[in-house]
């Protein structure tokens, strides 16, 4: 599983929907002017760019370990603190920031519990602490209608649905156990339009995240099947695909 892809690539892939999605979780966090926000795992920048709406580009600070992604918010966004690294080991001193916000992340932490510790050290007292992710576990996510096709041929493999805080109450328990108190859940769903059934597939075959890499190690038969047990699942027309994210807060 990589993200060290383009960034172009990521955002055919995933940014259609977390996008939306972005729009939502900064509404609910409600960073106001004067304020100083860290985006976590911040990709190509969806969310970094409307913190930056509100805050300033002096405001915002992000860090992502993927070299390309943090090239891209760079160059997207002139004057935002971007650096390369991980979410375990935050580069800022504590309680510096207002709100530390993880969109589409916790899953992929290596420790996710000690990098929400981190986030929590970074915030001020009174300040949120905040992450999302993909309902999986729900089969709710962007990408549940590939992961339900693979189920079907390849009985073994885990999917998406195993990783933390991918499944109902897990993200609030990651919060507890990082000593997060009176952390609250809630549900963010977004609605996507797609031109049709090639619009969806494509992005797939571009190698990103644990659904590219898994296409990608497939033979060409393997690869087709796969797509035909996709594409029996979803309209060859245009449809809307519907998402949805568990939601996390917590002060500090």
């Amino acid at each position: 599983m990589t993200f060290d892809v383009a960034a172009d690539s990521y955002q055919r892939f995933m940014g259609r929907y977390s996008e939306p999605l972005a729009v939502e979780f900064v509404r609910l966090a409600d960073p106001q002017p004067g304020q100083r926000a860290l985006d976590v795992g911040c990709g190509p920048g969806a969310v970094t760019a409307l913190l930056v709406d509100r805050l300033g580009a002096a405001g915002v600070c992000a860090i992502d370990p993927s070299a390309p992604f943090v090239a891209a918010v760079r160059e997207r966004l002139p004057g935002v603190d971007v650096r390369q690294g991980t979410a375990e080991v935050l580069p800022w001193a504590d309680a510096g920031f207002d709100h530390v916000l993880a969109q589409l992340v916790v899953h992929f932490m290596r420790d996710p519990v000690a990098a929400l510790r981190e986030m929590a050290r970074v915030t001020r007292t009174g300040g949120l602490v905040a992450a999302s992710v993909w309902d999986y576990a729900g089969a709710r996510s962007p990408l549940s209608v590939f992961w339900s096709a693979v189920a079907e041929r390849d009985p073994e493999h885990p999917g998406e649905a195993s990783l933390a805080g991918a499944r109902a109450g897990h993200l609030a328990e990651l919060f507890e156990s990082a000593r997060l108190a009176d952390a609250e859940a809630a549900e963010l769903t977004v609605r996507v339009p797609v031109a049709g059934f090639d619009e969806w597939w494509q992005p797939f075959t571009l190698g990103v995240g644990p659904a590219g890499a898994y296409l990608a190690g497939l033979d060409e038969p393997a690869r087709a099947d796969l797509r035909t047990g996709c594409a029996g699942r979803l309209p060859s027309g245009p449809f809307d695909l519907t998402a949805t994210a568990w939601l996390v807060t917590a002060r500090v």
